[in-house]
């Protein structure tokens, strides 16, 4: 019988970093790949791609951003901007004794990939990008370009950047409260159309109020959810929810960066019933320009919000193939 070897099992680490310390998720051997997650997961969002990225040839490392899991958790609202987000990043690719990384990211995940490449290409080599679509910086000041959407109701990034006012819906029932956002988001549990859109709050209501309440998507069991809310229920919310706080920040932080193209070889998935592709289609169109080293762009049919854990296995496929080709042969 086949027992793992050392660099074949998945092995739990923490390092410095300019947050004070990230804990990683590290499965198997040669060129680095960084993954990223996004809101409100862990590195546990990447559990079925890292046995894959390492069957295939590659170190893949999952962190816990900071504000999440057993990360740091600064207490300034400012310590969650984009740039202190990327040089955690930077600090981790070190930390492993490395020079380069690929670095790939879902949901915000996929923002904090994006910027990364773009502060540091000297070290981020290529960019895959889940989920969220690839948008230069610049253009209005986030803030205001949010309390625009809705009309006479309240879009969630408005809702989320008031610090505590998430934090009391949320944290009195952590568990299911997650049960019904990855559901509200998920291609077989999200509302059909011509019901009430879960990422807009009605007044006086809340952002649960539209969650589905009976059922969770089939790529969540109910230990992926204990692995979830068990993490949340220790932290709390507030770090994870900083990141929203801190849109505006970094609007004036890249602010030399209005309208850059990303130039590294680069991967998209996205999901084709996820709003974020959807709201986002103008920003896919423009990838001749704004991905001017796109290797392959995928819309997954019938697929929501959480692209690697929805559909793992076509994800897998995708990101093996796409770092064969900017990792050389055989990941070498």
């Amino acid at each position: 019988m086949h027992r793992p070897t050392p660099s074949e099992e998945p092995r739990h680490r923490v390092v410095d970093a300019p947050a004070g310390r990230l804990h990683l998720v590290e499965q198997g051997a040669g060129p680095l790949v960084l993954l990223v997650h996004g809101f409100p997961e862990s590195w546990y969002s990447w559990r079925r791609q890292l046995p894959a990225l390492a069957a295939a040839g590659y170190r893949a490392v999952a962190l816990d951003v900071r504000g999440y899991g057993r990360s740091s958790r600064p207490s300034a609202t400012r310590e969650y901007r984009m740039r202190a987000l990327v040089e955690d990043n930077v600090a981790v690719v070190r930390a492993l004794g490395e020079e380069t990384a690929v670095v790939i990211g879902h949901d915000w995940g996929a923002n904090i990939a994006a910027t990364s490449a773009l502060l540091h290409p000297e070290v981020f080599r290529a960019v895959g990008l889940l989920s969220v679509p690839y948008a230069p910086p610049g253009g209005p000041r986030p803030s205001e370009v949010f309390a625009g959407i809705g009309g006479d109701e309240e879009f969630y990034v408005s809702y989320f950047q008031e610090p505590g006012r998430a934090e009391a819906e949320i944290e009195p029932d952590v568990r299911g409260w997650l049960a019904g956002f990855y559901a509200a988001l998920s291609a077989d549990t999200m509302p059909v159309r011509g019901e009430p859109d879960p990422h807009f709050v009605s007044s006086g209501a809340t952002l649960r109020d539209r969650f589905p309440q009976d059922r969770l998507p089939s790529w969540l069991t109910e230990a992926d959810l204990d692995v979830y809310a068990g993490e949340f229920e220790r932290t709390g919310m507030t770090g994870a929810l900083n990141r929203y706080r801190n849109m505006d920040r970094d609007w004036e932080d890249l602010a030399a960066l209005d309208g850059s193209p990303l130039t590294q070889p680069s991967l998209f998935i996205g999901g084709a019933l996820d709003a974020s592709t959807t709201w986002m289609a103008d920003a896919i169109r423009a990838y001749p320009v704004t991905l001017p080293g796109l290797v392959s762009s995928h819309l997954l049919d019938g697929c929501g919000h959480w692209v690697q854990q929805e559909r793992p296995d076509e994800v897998n496929r995708l990101l093996t193939s796409w770092l064969a080709v900017v990792s050389g042969p055989g990941g070498a």
